[in-house]
């Protein structure tokens, strides 16, 4: 008589591959954890600093990363020579511009960008908005942000400045102007026909977990597929 027996009998070679594999996807997976975690960090920061009081901004250089999200004040006087427009910035699914430009800080030669808010564009893209800033000292409040560093801006121009994106160094170094490292996102009510609702950002630990997840699944289907690959159904004769 013949009985049919399974027995686990792994390969060396299908074993060092299965490990190295399921290594590099759980590697992956804590990778995504950590980023996850990162993120909530930086959300409870930023609901931290919504419940604090403004801070001024100092006429000395600052570190971008102290006053990242942070509410803040300034008061100097524009520079309107220097305004540029910012392409493209789209709000509740309409086309048009950010207006940025530059204040200098009172008694100083420090100046800070301040985007002033958002208008729509022209059905004709050939028409820009008119660039008006209030003379004279003002004051200026709004949270402070970093814009992002490794995206070149756009050379086009057209009956002004129009940049598709905002690099802080490059501004700097087009305008000769000593420049603080963070942007203001204006929150002052003005009626000026710019609106100056800035979307509060948004953790993103969510999709960071649901990454982990899947790698950690992925690692798991490689394991049980290891198993079943190992599994030898063997002949052996009963007396």
């Amino acid at each position: 008589m013949t009985i049919s027996v399974r027995q686990f009998r792994p390969q060396l070679g299908k074993t060092l591959l299965t490990v190295v594999v399921i290594s590099i996807l759980v590697s992956l997976g804590n990778w995504q954890l950590s980023r996850a975690e990162q993120k909530e960090e930086r959300q409870q920061k930023l609901d931290q600093f919504s419940r604090q009081e403004k801070i001024n901004i100092p006429v000395t250089a600052v570190r971008p990363e102290d006053f990242q999200f942070r509410k803040v004040e300034v008061r100097g006087t524009y520079v309107p020579e220097h305004g540029i427009i910012l392409d493209n910035r789209i709000y509740k699914g309409i086309a048009g511009y950010h207006i940025v430009a530059p204040v200098r800080l009172e008694n100083s030669n420090m100046h800070v960008l301040v985007n002033r808010g958002w208008i729509v564009a022209d059905p004709d893209r050939s028409k820009l908005p008119d660039m008006v800033f209030p003379t004279g000292s003002v004051v200026i409040s709004g949270i402070a942000s970093i814009p992002s560093r490794t995206i070149e801006l756009s050379t086009e121009t057209v009956t002004g400045t129009v940049w598709a994106n905002l690099d802080l160094k490059k501004f700097q170094e087009m305008t000769g102007l000593e420049l603080q490292p963070v942007v203001i996102l204006q929150r002052d009510e003005l009626e000026d026909g710019l609106v100056r609702h800035w979307d509060r950002p948004d953790s993103g630990s969510a999709k960071n977990l649901g990454y982990a997840v899947q790698w950690y699944a992925m690692a798991l289907a490689v394991f049980i597929l290891y198993v079943v690959l190992s599994v030898r159904r063997e002949e052996h004769c009963a007396e």
